[in-house]
């Protein structure tokens, strides 16, 4: 008798990338996000290229990549609305609400996950979490207000450190930098976005509960499990 070796965490971002491909509307545009996982999607959607219009991007990484493999980029000023947003997650609850941010397109990846009718997220079951918190939360911030961001995470208990990149901040597309938050656990996620997004000089944070996933494809050892939110 053999025994399966199990997939690895590659494979299951491949898996779900491919899967995904159910999702994409012929003759239309298709919002595309950011990330690793994202990545084997849009090298699936290149097998598709020539049924779709083209793509809506949520960064520049992205975008290249698109383009590379023949897939048109349009501006999201260019749409009035997309029937889906195809994205990975660095966490996800019971629910559909998901902490995103880890690759430093939050931003973007808001925009245009609300043009969509539809979020599908793609991701492996690693990502699946009780409450969201465990993964460090990013905020994409307004730099001159970064400090004093930190300190109003640190009166709720958590830890901001700004992220860099070969020792300096991080600037994201926006020119902007970002603070990652340990030690929460946000167990109201609508709420705690609603309330963050106040906050004077948080550009985005990296909650999607008001642009939660409608569905999610989850790689397991078992292959791809979809969770469906949209109820």
């Amino acid at each position: 008798m053999t025994t399966m070796n199990p997939l690895t965490q590659d494979e299951l971002k491949t898996l779900v990338g491919q899967a995904a491909l159910q999702y994409v509307v012929p003759g239309e545009i298709v919002g595309v996000g950011t990330g690793s996982t994202v990545n084997k999607f849009i090298d699936a959607l290149a097998g598709m290229k020539d049924q779709i219009k083209g793509a809506v991007s949520s960064s520049v990484a992205s975008t290249e990549r698109l383009k590379a493999l023949g897939i048109a980029v349009f501006d999201a000023n260019e749409v009035e609305s997309l029937s889906v947003y195809i994205d990975g997650a660095d966490e996800i609850d019971g629910q559909g609400h998901m902490v995103k941010g880890g690759g430093a397109a939050l931003t973007r990846e808001k925009i245009v996950a609300a043009l969509a009718a539809r979020f599908v997220c793609i991701a492996d079951e690693s990502k699946l979490v009780q409450a969201l918190g465990q993964f460090p939360l990013p905020v994409e911030v307004i730099p001159m207000a970064a400090n004093h961001i930190a300190r109003r995470f640190q009166a709720m208990g958590g830890q901001a450190s700004l992220r860099l990149k070969d020792g300096q901040p991080l600037v994201t597309d926006n020119g902007q930098h970002i603070l990652d938050v340990k030690g929460l656990s946000i167990t109201d996620p609508l709420a705690f976005e609603s309330q963050i997004n106040q906050w004077p000089g948080v550009v985005t944070v990296g909650v999607f509960a008001h642009q939660k996933a409608t569905v999610c494809l989850l790689g397991t050892a078992q292959g791809v499990k979809t969770l469906d939110y949209s109820r």
